[in-house]
């Protein structure tokens, strides 16, 4: 934003503000069972040295060191931006435990809290307009103008909060069976729009350390849809389907099928699994929670409990009640 020109002038051209961070992440040292297995760059200091250097070329992305040695606060313009910069540097051979996307909020000079707030403009079909102004009011947009556009589209305009866009851009793309158009950008800060109902479903978590087993997730397919194909690497307290009901479940995904010596039609059916619904990077950081991580590796992106041990989990679960 600096103005290049002839001594003799005195005011500089007027410059265009670089919008501040609206959205945080924690990115720390992967430290699951499998972390080393897949990277080549798992320390901290490595980590380190790799933010600051993108903060340095990056005027969007903000760094700060936290507490614990072994993790950095990211700051952005979205999790989009944030996605680009996991991206990279997991293509970079970095390991990674990555958490949820979390808004940046602000007190005003009367001592209300503020959030970051969006202008967000949709062109849709007209028979696809009902769900997108259903979603995003439940998100606490509020629309601002609706008319006609080119090709027998609507044009819609909201005023939303930022964090009422997480994990909203793959759910518009399937509500609009691919054919609308989405942008958005910051408009200020605004005064606080209230709570914004997140995932409604639990999780399956693997119960158990080892390799997952076709006879195992087929049995589990009642229980939820998976997010893993069979034959992959598991731990316990990694995240491998969603429930179907809103409370988290254990399950045993390493159980063989026993055998017998007794042969039959029916139990010599091959078992045919459901194909897996493998999350992308944007898709895994918007689908988790507060107490879930996700993994990331050159190869894999793994969805995990921040707390690996279930009695652990459940202490923290409760105490977390009680705050």
């Amino acid at each position: 934003a600096d103005t290049v020109g002839a001594i003799e002038l005195q005011s500089p051209l007027r410059a265009t503000p670089i919008d501040p961070p609206t959205m945080a992440i924690t990115i720390a040292v992967n430290d699951s069972p499998l972390a080393g297995t897949e990277g080549t760059k798992v320390t901290s200091r490595m980590i380190r040295d790799r933010l600051f250097k993108e903060a340095e070329s990056n005027v969007a992305i903000r760094v700060k060191e936290t507490e614990t040695a072994d993790a950095f606060e990211v700051g952005g313009r979205g999790e989009l931006q944030l996605g680009v910069l996991i991206e990279t540097m997991r293509r970079e051979g970095f390991e990674l435990s990555v958490s949820r996307p979390r808004v940046l909020f602000q007190t005003n000079e009367a001592g209300d809290r503020e959030e970051p707030m969006e202008e967000v403009q949709v062109d849709v079909d007209e028979e696809y307009s009902g769900i997108v102004v259903e979603k995003l009011s439940m998100r606490k947009g509020n629309m601002t103008e609706m008319r006609p556009s080119s090709g027998g589209k609507l044009r819609m305009k909201f005023v939303m909060p930022s964090r009422g866009m997480i994990g909203y851009q793959g759910e518009f793309m399937t509500d609009t069976r691919g054919s609308g158009v989405l942008s958005r950008i910051f408009t200020g800060y605004g005064p606080y729009k209230g709570d914004i109902a997140g995932r409604r479903n639990g999780v399956l978590i693997s119960n158990a350390t080892g390799v997952a087993v076709e006879y195992a997730l087929w049995g589990l397919e009642e229980r939820g849809f998976l997010i893993i194909p069979h034959g992959v690497r598991i731990y316990e307290g990694m995240i491998i389907g969603q429930h179907s009901r809103d409370n988290d479940l254990e399950v045993n995904a390493l159980k063989a099928k026993q055998l017998t010596n007794i042969r039959t039609t029916s139990k010599d059916e091959a078992v045919k699994l459901t194909p897996p619904r493998i999350p992308t990077l944007e898709q895994a950081i918007a689908y988790i929670e507060e107490d879930e991580l996700m993994e990331v590796t050159p190869k894999n992106i793994r969805l995990r409990k921040r707390y690996l041990d279930p009695n652990l989990r459940k202490r923290m679960e409760k105490s977390a009640k009680t705050a």
